[in-house]
C-alpha cells in the first residue's frame, strides 16, 4: 500500500524524522515501523551488483551478479540503446536481491586521464558522458529500480578526495563540469543523488547549498534526494541545511542527536528537516512497489555483457594483421590471457557469476591452430628478464603473437591516482622485445584509461583497447581478433604522447589541500585543439574493418533561431567489403563569440550499422545547447548572432565534411556596463553604442588632443602609440577624468546618467 507521504510526515515525532534521515546501516535507511515506512536497501552498482548480504558490512564478499564492463568501456561502445538494455539488466539483478536504488552512474569527467577511479567515469566530455547517464538511469529505472547519480561535484581526482578544496571557476563548473548530471536529472530524473567528498570553492559537497539547492533541486528540479557519499558528511546540521537529505552509512546516533538539538535550540529549521524527510519517503515509498525476488537470466545477462565488452573494444592500429586469416602457430603471451583484468578495484568490484578465460576463448576460435602461452611479466611491479626471454622464444616460433597486457591493480584503483601514464617496466620490455622478434604481434590492452604507448607502438602490428572489460570480456576480444566480430568501439577520451602534454598537468592533484583547475573549459580535446597539441590517439577514434564514406551534409536551415535550434543530417556510406558500425560524431564551430571558446565541442553523434555498399542517412537535432555558451556575466547560459560550422567526424581530428549555418539569437539579455566598462565594451553594447554615440566624438576628440594627435591618426607622433587602440582598452570613466577640468559635471555623474539611460532603455 502505498504511503501518504504529507500524512506520514505530520503523525512522525522529530525524533522519527531525525533518524530517518541518517541511515540504519551501511545500506538501509531506518524504517518506522508503526508508520508503515520501511527499510530501503542500497548498494554498489555502477556495473554490476555488489550485493553483500550483511547490510552491516562495508566489504565483505558480495552475491554473485554480472559483472559488465566498466563505464570507460561502456561509453566507448557509444551505444546508447546497448547502455539502456545494460540498465534494465542491472535493475532485474538488483531486484532478485531486493534492492531499491543501485548507487550509480558516475558522470565526473575526466580532467586528467591520471585519475585512479576514470574506469568508473564515462568521458572527457559532458555531453557524452550525460548521454551515457541518460540511457543507464532510463535503463534501470524502466524496471522500478532507482539509480544514484554521483558524484556532485568536481569530483575529479582520489588524492586526497575526502578533503581537496577543487577552486573551479563558474564558466568551467557550469560548461564542463556540471552538464552532465543536468542533462541526467532532467532528462532520466534519478531517484537521488550522490554530493561528492570533497569541497567546492571551499564549501564541502555535503553541505554546499547552491550546488545541492539552488542548482539541483530549485533550477533543475530534481525531485527526489540527496545521499552523501559514504562519510563525506562533516557536520550534519549544515548538510541538511544546505539540502543534503540523507547521510550514510548508519548506525550514527550522535548525528541523529545534532540533529534533534539544532531543532530545539533554533538552529535549523524544522521545515527543511521535513522537506528532506519527505524527498526520502517518496523514494522509499518508489521503492517498497516494486515486487523482489524475481530471479534474473544468468547466461542471458553473461551474453549482453560480452556485447558490450565487443562493441567497446577500440582498434587503436591495425597494419593489416587483423582480423586474424587462419594461422597455424599462435603465441599467446601474458598473464592477463590467463587471469583476465576485468574489473577496478574499490567500490564497484562485483563478485562476478563466471568470468571467460581469454586464452580459453581463443582456442575455441582458433580451429586447428596450435596455441602456447607464455606468462610474460609477473603479477606486481617486479621485473624478470626469463620471462621476456621465453615469449620471445614463443613468438618467433609462431605466425602471430598476442600480448595481453593488464594495468595491475596497485597502479589503477578507486582511493588512489596514478603516478604516470606508463605500462610497467616489465611489460613496456616485453612488448619491445616480443615486436623486434615478430612482426606480426598484437597488443591487446585491458586499462581503465588512458596508457602511453610511445616506446613500442611502432613494432606492434595492431593494437587493441579493450579497457576493463567485464566478465564476458575474454570471449569478446577473440571475437575480434578472428573478425566475428567488426570492432566498432571509438574513444572517449583523448590518448596523449606524453603525461606532459595533458591539459591539467601543470595543476594535478594540486597541494596545501587545494586543486585549481587552471586550465578552465580547455580539457581533454578542447585543449589539444585549442594549443595544436599533437596526440597519440584523438577523442573519438576507433578503426573497423571496413571504411565509411561520408557525403551529403546538410541542415534543416541555413539561418535559424536558437529556441527552433536545427537538425542536421549526413549520409553514410560502407564502402568496404564486410559490415560494420560507424559513430558518426557532429561538433560545433562558433566563428565569434565575446569570451573564448574551443574550436569544436562535441554537439550530437550516432550509431549505424552499415551492410557493404549500404547508404544510410543520420539525422542529429541540435537544440539552443548546441550552439549556446555560459556567460558568468549574465550567470546563465546565452547565444550571440553569428555563423557557426557544422562538422561531421569519424573522430576529432578526422572531419569529413563541413556546412556553415547562421544563427539568429532570441535572447534579451540585460546591460552588463558599468562604472568600469571600457569604452570599447560601450561600443560593443547595443544599447550603449546608441547612447554614447551623440558624446563619444567629442570624448574621445578631446581625449587626443591631450595626447597630442588627432582623432583618426593611426599612431600619436608625440608619444608613439595607437591611441584609438588605448582608448578601446580605457575606462570611460578614466578617459573623463583626463578631462575633467573641461567637463560641466564630474566624470562620476557623467557615466552614472549615461548608465542610468543604459538601465532605463
Amino acid at each position: 500500500m502505498s504511503l501518504d507521504i504529507a500524512a506520514t510526515v505530520a503523525q512522525m515525532t522529530l525524533e522519527e524524522k531525525a533518524a530517518l534521515c541518517t541511515g540504519a546501516s551501511s545500506w538501509t535507511t531506518t524504517p518506522i515501523d508503526r508508520l508503515g515506512v520501511p527499510a530501503l536497501l542500497v548498494t554498489d552498482g555502477p556495473h554490476g551488483i555488489r550485493r553483500v548480504p550483511d547490510t552491516g558490512s562495508l566489504g565483505a564478499t558480495a552475491l554473485p551478479a554480472t559483472c559488465f564492463p566498466t563505464a570507460s568501456a561502456m561509453a566507448a561502445t557509444w551505444n546508447v540503446d546497448l547502455i539502456h538494455a545494460v540498465g534494465q539488466a542491472l535493475a532485474e539483478e538488483a531486484n532478485s536481491m531486493g534492492i531499491g536504488v543501485v548507487l550509480g552512474p558516475g558522470v565526473n569527467m575526466k580532467r586528467s586521464p591520471r585519475c585512479g577511479r576514470n574506469f568508473e567515469y564515462y568521458a572527457e566530455d559532458p555531453y557524452l558522458a550525460g548521454e551515457m547517464a541518460v540511457a543507464l538511469i532510463n535503463g534501470v529505472q524502466s524496471k522500478g529500480v532507482g539509480t544514484s547519480l554521483k558524484h556532485y561535484a568536481a569530483n575529479n581526482q582520489e588524492t586526497r578526495r575526502f578533503t581537496i578544496n577543487a577552486v573551479v571557476d563558474e564558466r568551467t563548473l557550469h560548461e564542463i563540469y556540471l552538464p552532465a548530471f543536468e542533462a541526467a536529472v532532467k532528462r532520466a530524473r534519478p531517484w537521488t543523488v550522490m554530493c561528492s567528498y570533497n569541497k567546492i570553492n571551499g564549501t564541502y559537497g555535503s553541505e554546499h547549498r547552491q550546488l545541492l539547492t539552488e542548482i539541483l533541486k530549485q533550477d533543475w528540479g530534481f525531485e527526489g534526494f540527496v545521499v552523501s557519499d559514504w562519510g563525506a558528511v562533516r557536520d550534519r546540521v549544515k548538510a541538511l541545511a544546505g539540502g543534503l537529505d540523507l547521510e550514510m552509512p548508519g548506525p550514527k546516533p550522535s548525528r541523529v542527536q545534532a540533529v534533534i538539538d539544532a531543532v530545539h535550540n533554533g538552529e535549523l529549521d524544522e521545515a527543511a528537516l521535513d522537506e528532506a524527510v519527505r524527498r526520502i519517503l517518496r523514494i522509499v515509498d518508489k521503492a517498497a512497489a516494486t515486487p523482489k525476488g524475481a530471479e534474473f537470466d544468468v547466461d542471458a545477462h553473461h551474453a549482453l555483457a560480452r556485447r558490450v565488452a565487443a562493441e567497446a573494444i577500440v582498434l587503436l592500429k591495425n597494419d593489416g594483421v587483423l582480423p586474424l586469416q587462419q594461422p597455424q602457430r599462435i603465441a599467446v603471451i601474458g598473464r592477463s590471457a590467463k587471469e583476465p583484468h576485468f574489473q577496478g578495484g574499490g567500490s564497484s568490484h562485483i563478485n562476478p557469476t563466471r568470468v571467460d578465460s581469454p586464452f580459453d576463448e581463443l582456442q575455441k576460435l582458433a580451429g586447428d591452430a596450435q596455441l602456447t602461452y607464455s606468462e610474460g611479466y609477473p603479477a606486481g611491479l617486479e621485473t624478470d628478464q626469463a620471462l621476456i626471454d621465453a615469449a620471445v622464444q614463443a613468438a618467433k616460433a609462431a605466425d602471430v603473437a598476442l600480448l595481453y597486457i593488464a594495468l595491475p591493480g596497485s597502479i589503477e584503483s578507486e582511493g588512489y591516482d596514478r603516478d604516470n601514464l606508463d605500462l610497467t617496466e616489465q611489460q613496456v620490455a616485453l612488448i619491445k622485445a616480443v615486436c623486434a622478434a615478430q612482426p606480426h604481434s598484437v597488443v591487446i590492452l585491458n586499462s581503465g584509461s588512458a596508457v602511453v604507448m610511445n616506446e613500442w607502438i611502432d613494432g606492434a602490428a595492431a593494437v587493441l583497447q579493450a579497457w576493463m572489460m567485464g566478465q564476458a570480456g575474454g570471449g569478446a576480444i577473440a571475437g575480434v581478433l578472428f573478425g566475428a566480430v567488426n570492432p566498432s568501439g571509438k574513444l572517449t577520451e583523448t590518448f596523449p604522447l606524453r603525461l606532459v602534454d595533458t591539459p591539467s598537468h601543470l595543476s594535478f592533484p594540486g597541494g596545501h589541500g587545494e586543486v585549481r583547475y587552471g586550465e578552465d573549459i580547455f580539457i581533454g580535446y578542447r585543449y589539444y585543439d585549442a594549443r595544436e597539441v599533437p596526440v597519440l590517439f584523438p577523442f573519438g577514434h576507433g578503426l573497423s574493418y571496413t571504411q565509411f564514406a561520408y557525403s551529403n551534409l546538410r541542415a534543416s536551415a541555413t539561418t535559424f533561431k536558437d529556441a527552433d535550434g536545427l537538425t542536421v543530417s549526413v549520409d553514410v556510406t560502407n564502402t568496404g567489403a564486410v559490415a560494420g558500425q560507424e559513430i558518426v560524431q557532429i561538433y560545433v564551430h562558433d566563428h565569434a563569440a565575446e569570451l573564448v571558446r574551443p574550436p569544436k565541442e562535441l554537439k550530437g553523434f550516432a550509431k549505424v550499422a552499415l551492410q557493404p555498399g549500404e547508404t544510410k542517412t543520420v539525422q542529429i537535432a541540435l537544440d539552443f545547447r548546441a550552439f549556446a555558451y555560459y556567460h558568468p556575466g549574465y550567470h546563465r547560459w546565452i547565444t550571440e548572432d553569428g555563423d557557426f560550422d557544422i562538422l561531421a567526424g569519424a573522430s576529432a581530428s578526422d572531419i569529413r565534411d563541413k556546412i556553415t549555418v547562421t544563427l539568429q539569437s532570441t535572447l534579451e539579455l540585460p546591460s552588463l556596463l558599468n562604472r568600469e566598462s571600457t569604452l570599447g565594451d560601450w561600443m560593443a553594447d547595443p544599447t550603449g553604442r546608441t547612447i554614447i554615440e551623440p558624446v563619444r566624438q567629442e570624448i574621445v576628440g578631446g581625449m587626443m588632443r591631450r595626447m597630442g594627435g588627432g582623432e583618426g591618426d593611426e599612431e600619436s607622433g608625440a608619444i608613439g602609440m595607437d591611441v584609438l587602440g588605448f582608448l578601446r582598452e580605457t575606462p570611460l570613466l578614466s578617459i573623463l577624468h583626463f578631462q575633467e577640468g573641461a567637463l560641466p559635471q564630474s566624470p562620476e555623474e557623467i557615466v552614472d546618467g549615461l548608465l542610468a539611460q543604459v538601465q532605463g532603455g
